[in-house]
Order: structure tokens, then sequence, then C-alpha cells
């Protein structure tokens, strides 16, 4: 009898542990660079800016994560040497592994910050394309740095309390802007984007000792034969940073979990530029590839202004 009864003990918590299901992956691939706190490698933002970007974060994505049902949770670990990010899920909890030895690292400003912070709030609401195997609940790499353009930055910096993030200016994309929006604020929002990819860029360099500079008018030539899940390479995410950017769909149009073209730009939708790049994704039919370069292309004529779209409250419930 005592038996049985531990048994059945053993069973019933068994059941009631959340299920943890853990993205093997990080943000960058596996990597020993470790930068601890006071060290001389610690150049990169302090703890307060650290906190300030996880706030704006938490008080934008916490209520569209609860309208779905789960719970956004943003591990605050400032003290792990680590220099990556991670995402899993543990039953309804939307877990962000957030690392300080990321943040430590020169490379790195808050806009950056922000960006790597989105990448993996994206791997939980991202959209199509998604891993596949175990991992079935995550959005791929590739489409998890695309929605932290297209859609999460665009309301990261739009934000009040994103005014004073540290930054690089222009890195280079203005001209891809002015000719994708119409409007001043939409085509700063658009050049604050890229500039943030471009600083995560350089963390990439250094981590992969890279002596090619990235740039947003020298795409990645490769076309896959198939959608790749991990990890493109550095010019493939710039590139990937850069579309995100200068797509005009809204970030009130709502991604889907299972249609990749929801929400996003598409040559089905008319779009010329904002396209996935061609080095990870491979769309479900032929389409052309984006002109050299993906800019100085006009923006879709139907979208509507991304500042003016950002005022209205209803689309927090978009994504």
């Amino acid at each position: 009898m005592i038996r049985s009864i531990l048994v059945s003990a053993v069973v019933v918590a068994l059941a009631i542990v959340p299920r943890v299901i853990v993205l093997e992956e990080g943000f960058l691939p596996e990597n020993d660079m470790k930068i601890p706190v006071g060290s001389l490698e610690d150049k990169g933002i302090t703890q307060a800016q650290f906190n300030a970007v996880i706030d704006t974060a938490e008080k934008i994505y916490g209520p569209v994560i609860a309208a779905q049902g789960g719970k956004l949770v943003i591990k605050r670990l400032w003290e792990n040497n680590t220099v990556n990010a991670s995402a899993q899920r543990q039953g309804s909890n939307y877990v962000v592994n957030m690392y300080g030895g990321l943040a430590r690292h020169a490379t790195i400003t808050q806009d950056g910050f922000a960006l790597v912070v989105c990448h993996e709030i994206g791997h939980h609401i991202g959209g199509a394309p998604k891993y596949g195997g175990g991992n079935d609940w995550a959005s791929n790499e590739g489409q998890s740095d695309y929605f932290a353009n297209l859609k999460c930055l665009r309301r990261m910096f739009t934000a009040s309390a994103a005014s004073g993030f540290s930054r690089l200016e222009d890195a280079g994309a203005r001209p891809a802007c002015e000719a994708a929006f119409p409007g001043e604020a939409d085509r700063d929002l658009c050049v604050r984007n890229a500039a943030a990819g471009m600083s995560v860029m350089n963390l990439f360099r250094a981590l992969r000792n890279e002596t090619v500079i990235p740039r947003f008018d020298t795409p990645d030539p490769a076309v896959v034969a198939r959608t790749a899940d991990g990890h493109p390479g550095t010019q493939c995410r710039l590139d990937t940073y850069y579309s995100g950017s200068i797509c005009s769909r809204g970030v009130d149009e709502a991604l889907s979990q299972t249609d990749a073209a929801a929400g996003t730009c598409t040559s089905a939708s008319g779009h010329t530029i904002g396209l996935r790049p061609r080095c990870w994704y491979k769309p479900p039919v032929a389409a052309p590839l984006e002109p050299e370069g993906m800019a100085l292309q006009p923006a879709h004529p139907k979208t509507p202004a991304l500042a003016a779209s950002l005022q209205n409250p209803e689309l927090w419930q978009g994504l």
C-alpha cells in the first residue's frame, strides 16, 4: 500500500511540473567568450541601461503575450558572463534569458541590445517559418531576426523611454529609408532600426574574427534551396535586419504561426523591397530576387504610414 501511494505521488508530481522546452541555439552561435563585471572587456552598456531596455520590452510585450495566453518572463542575468541570449518555454511562461556578458561587449549599444531582446521575443511570437522537431513552438533564427526589425523594434523605439537609448547614428541606410517611406518620422525610425542591426553586426564580426565589413548595399548573393533554420552568416543577418527595417507593412498587421506571408513583405503582396533575404529563406513558390542592394525601390502604395499606425492603441493586440 505504501509503495503504491509513493508511486502515485511521483506520477502526480511529474504531471504538475511545467514542461520546459529550451531552444538550444542562442542569439549567437555557441562561443566561449566571457565578460565579467568590471573586467577590461566590460565596455558595453551599464546595468541601468540593461534594465531600461528590458523594462521597455516588458511593458510593451507583456500584454501582447498575455493576450495569447502566455506570460513573458525576461530573466535579467546581469552577473552572468555569457556573451549570448536565449529563449525557452516553461509551461505557459515565455522565457527570455538576457545575459550581462552580452550587454558588456564593447560593440553593444542599448539599441543593439534591444534588437537582441526583440530577437528572443521573436522566437516566441515571431510567426512562420518555425523550427521543426521538438522546437516547433519557436520561430527560426532568420524569422526572429526579421520580426525584430519589422515589428518589435518599431514598437520599442517609439516608446518614450527609448528616446534616450544609446545608439549608432545612421549606418548608411538613409537613402533606402527615404525611398521606402514618405514621412520623416517613418524614415527616421527605419534608419534607427537598421543602425541597431549594424551594432550587432559588429559583435558578430568580433566573435567570428571576420575582416570583411558587412554593408547594406552588398547583400549576400547566396540563394538557398530550402529555408535554413539555423544562424545565417553575418552579411545575411544584416540583410534580414535591413529588409525588416525597410518593409512597409505595419506593426498592426498580424503575423501567422503557419502562413509566412501574413503581415510581411512578399512579392505576392506587391512589394519589391523588404522581402526576407533568399540567403536563408525559400519562398513557398518561385519569387523574384530583391534588386541588388535592396534599396531605392518604392514602398507598397497601399500601406499606411508606420508612425501613424503606432498611435493606434488597438495595435498592441496585433501579434
